[in-house]
């Protein structure tokens, strides 16, 4: 009889390696170094009164990164909301003619935005738009309605649905914003000044409206946004401005009868004076 060899040895199958549980995967990407940013302004109250001619204040702030891959620091500061009165010139029979007054609502009353370089070149354009970096990013929104509003005794027409002319009044707001210097883009205005640290220069003009500031820092790295930091900043009247600017506001009738009543008297004086002489 033929003797069979033995049957080989039983191989053991390797153990199955086990696998992270999904928290510790979510705890290991979030253990993942991510540059930060801080920031503070070196003046975050504004003070308005007969003497006041603007303001300028530092931001100020550090970098923390801890890849080592470059970073870019964008500074955009905004204004309280502020309608501007807009007309149109029409030519009839000739002659130019101011069309009725428009009111284009939700316009920033300031805006400024600085980095370390054109921001065309720090992020794309779809996050400009949705973080709205820059003055062509503004979120310059009109009324639900078209509607007439009076308000201090004046009849105004405030208008929605511009349609294709939305473009037209846009490019206007923004030109005359920009020419009363109100709103600003400075593609070199954040500078760093040692290492991870940077400034910035905030320049508010004599016209910027009073009310809430709000300042923001971000930090970008590869063309995305991995930090921000958010300050304030208050501007306000005080004294006797202040208190006629109140007044105004609280009472427009009594303040206009109040006006017409002292300038009548002014000129009773002035006409009496000159009289004698």
């Amino acid at each position: 009889m033929i003797q069979l060899p033995p049957p080989p040895p039983a191989i053991e199958a390797p153990a199955p390696i086990p696998e992270a549980p999904l928290s510790e995967a979510v705890a290991a990407a979030e253990a993942r170094p991510t540059p930060t940013i801080a920031a503070d302004l070196t003046q975050t109250e504004v003070e308005v009164d007969s003497t006041y001619a603007g303001a300028r204040m530092v931001l100020y702030g550090a970098v923390f990164n801890p890849t080592g891959r470059p970073t870019d620091v964008v500074v955009v500061v905004t204004g309280p909301p502020q309608p501007i009165r807009l007309v149109r010139k029409h030519r009839v029979a000739g002659l130019w003619l101011n069309s009725r007054p428009v009111v284009f609502e939700g316009a920033p009353g300031f805006y400024m935005a600085a980095s370390t370089r054109p921001l065309g070149d720090i992020t794309g354009f779809t996050t400009r738009r949705r973080l709205t970096l820059g003055v062509d990013h503004l979120r310059i929104e009109a009324p639900a309605e078209r509607r007439v509003v009076t308000q201090y005794g004046v009849r105004d027409v405030v208008v929605s649905r511009l349609g294709d002319e939305y473009l037209d009044w846009r490019r206007a707001v923004i030109g005359l914003k920009t020419e009363a210097g109100l709103y600003a883009e400075d593609p070199g205005g954040v500078r760093f000044v040692d290492r991870g640290l940077f400034r910035a220069e905030v320049t508010l003009p004599s016209s910027a409206p009073t009310g809430r500031y709000e300042a923001q820092v971000w930090l970008f790295q590869d063309g995305e946004p991995v930090s921000v930091r958010t300050r304030s900043l208050v501007v306000r009247k005080v004294g006797v401005e202040r208190a006629l600017y109140t007044f105004a506001h609280q009472r427009p009738w009594t303040y206009g009868v109040l006006a017409v009543l002292i300038a009548m008297l002014t000129g009773l004086l002035a006409s009496r004076f000159f009289r004698r002489n």
